[in-house]
């Protein structure tokens, strides 16, 4: 990385929007934490079969389609055997190796053939300008490509909680990664049919009749850091849209326990 790029890089990190919304659980991330994408179900090495659902994640900034200008988000990029762009100022390519998710997706279904490939996310604003927001470069290895299998069979409408687990005790603040698979998330301000933002639901589990608590992300976050009270907690993220805030998926819940 270039003296210049690392300089304009710290500036990104220090005017960095305020993406939470007004809730008291929601807290800072590590201070160790910069702004990046990530894949969060392959890394470096692994080897795959195709067709294979590729998911992306984002920490510290937001998601949005490319309607319009939207501070504080943009919309993934998959850079295949590239490296990143030598010049950050100009809007990326539109071909095989430089793949656009301008509706706000989340994964995207691989069908490489047979070979070595280094994948890389890059993150851009609405005319597809980058931002100095991206992963490290990972290898993988395509063993097999299975021509039976249609990748659109790979794709489940929904949503998940990826981050805490069920069963997890952790203490506060922690971590929530979320994702929406064959859906599209957005910041609220894009009204467009089919976009939503994510709402965490938590249950008090050890205390009954106590109201469940609601955290809306609506400036197309897809993890957040909570800092709630000890106890156990039934957990539940649901994608709401941003046309009429009516649910569009709901997961399944998880138990958690969080700990002094």
């Amino acid at each position: 990385m270039t003296r210049r790029m690392l300089g304009l890089l710290a500036l990104l990190s220090a005017a960095l929007p305020t993406l939470a919304a007004d809730h008291p659980w929601l807290s800072a991330p590590l201070r160790s934490q910069q702004p990046e994408t990530y894949f969060t179900n392959l890394k470096d090495g692994d080897r795959i079969e195709t067709p294979f659902v590729l998911k992306f994640g984002l920490a510290r900034y937001g998601l949005a389609p490319i309607v319009k200008p939207v501070p504080g988000a943009g919309h993934h990029h998959l850079l295949v055997n590239r490296d990143l762009p030598l010049d950050f100022t100009q809007p990326l390519p539109f071909n095989d190796q430089y793949i656009h998710f301008g509706k706000g997706q989340m994964e995207t279904v691989l069908s490489f053939k047979p070979g070595e490939y280094t994948l890389r996310l890059l993150l851009a604003d609405h005319k597809h300008i980058p931002y100095f927001i991206y992963s490290k470069p990972m290898k993988i290895t395509v063993t097999a490509k299975n021509e039976a299998v249609d990748p659109k069979s790979l794709v489940k409408p929904g949503v998940a909680i990826l981050e805490p687990r069920t069963g997890d005790a952790l203490k506060p603040p922690l971590r929530v990664r979320l994702h929406a698979s064959g859906l599209n998330v957005g910041h609220v301000d894009i009204k467009d049919a089919g976009v939503g933002h994510f709402r965490l639901v938590a249950e008090r589990a050890d205390k009954a009749g106590t109201p469940p608590e609601t955290i809306d992300l609506p400036k197309g976050q897809t993890e957040v850091w909570l800092a709630p009270p000890p106890g156990r907690y039934k957990l539940r993220v649901e994608l709401v849209a941003n046309a009429d805030l009516k649910t569009m998926s709901a997961s399944t819940p998880i138990d958690l326990e969080v700990t002094r």
